[in-house]
C-alpha cells in the first residue's frame, strides 16, 4: 500500500496528497494520517484536519447515492452478486452498531481497523437505514475519532497495539 500511495501520490504537495488519499475507501484517513506523517514535513494538525475534510468528502454521496445505485445496478448478475458480498460484509462486522445503533456507528467508523471506516460505515448506516440526518453526523464523529487516535499514534503518544 504505502509504494502505491508514494507512486500515486509522492509528487503532489504534501497536504492536497493526505486529501486525496483519505477520500479513497482502502486508505481513507488512516493511510492518509500516516503518509503524512512518515512522507511530508507537514504539521500534525494540518495533516489531522486535512484528512478529516477529505474523508468526509465521499460520506454523503454514499448515503445519497447507495440506495438508487443499488437498485439500478442489481439487474446485472455480476453487480447483483458485489452488492450481495459487500453487504454480508458489512453486516457481518458490524455488530456493534447492531448492538449500539448510533454510538455503534460512531464507534465502527472510529476504530483503526481493516473494513471500519466512513465507506464502510456509510454502507452499514444504509443498511441499517439510520436516516441521513443522523447517520452524518455519527460518520463524522467516528472520523474525527480516528483521525485523532491515529495522530496520537504517529506522533508517539499512543500505542495502538497496546490497546488490542
Amino acid at each position: 500500500m504505502h509504494d502505491f500511495l508514494v507512486r500515486w501520490f509522492g509528487d503532489l504537495p504534501a497536504l492536497p496528497a493526505v486529501f486525496l488519499i483519505s477520500t479513497l475507501p482502502i486508505s481513507e484517513l488512516r493511510g492518509a494520517i500516516i503518509y503524512g506523517h512518515t512522507l511530508t514535513d507537514a504539521s500534525p494538525l494540518a495533516i489531522y484536519l486535512t484528512a478529516v475534510a477529505g474523508n468526509f468528502v465521499p460520506v454523503v454521496p454514499l448515503l445519497l447515492l447507495l440506495g438508487p445505485a443499488e437498485r439500478a445496478l442489481r439487474r446485472f448478475r455480476v453487480l447483483n452478486r458485489f452488492f450481495d458480498w459487500l453487504f454480508r460484509r458489512t453486516v457481518s462486522r458490524s455488530g456493534l452498531i447492531r448492538r449500539y445503533q448510533a454510538i455503534g456507528l460512531v464507534l465502527f467508523v472510529a476504530i483503526p481497523a481493516p473494513m471500519t471506516g466512513a465507506w464502510t460505515g456509510s454502507v452499514a448506516a444504509y443498511l441499517f437505514r439510520f436516516p441521513l440526518r443522523l447517520a452524518v453526523p455519527c460518520i463524522m464523529l467516528g472520523i474525527c475519532l480516528a483521525g485523532g487516535i491515529m495522530t496520537l499514534a504517529m506522533m508517539g503518544v499512543l500505542h495502538l497495539w497496546s490497546l488490542v
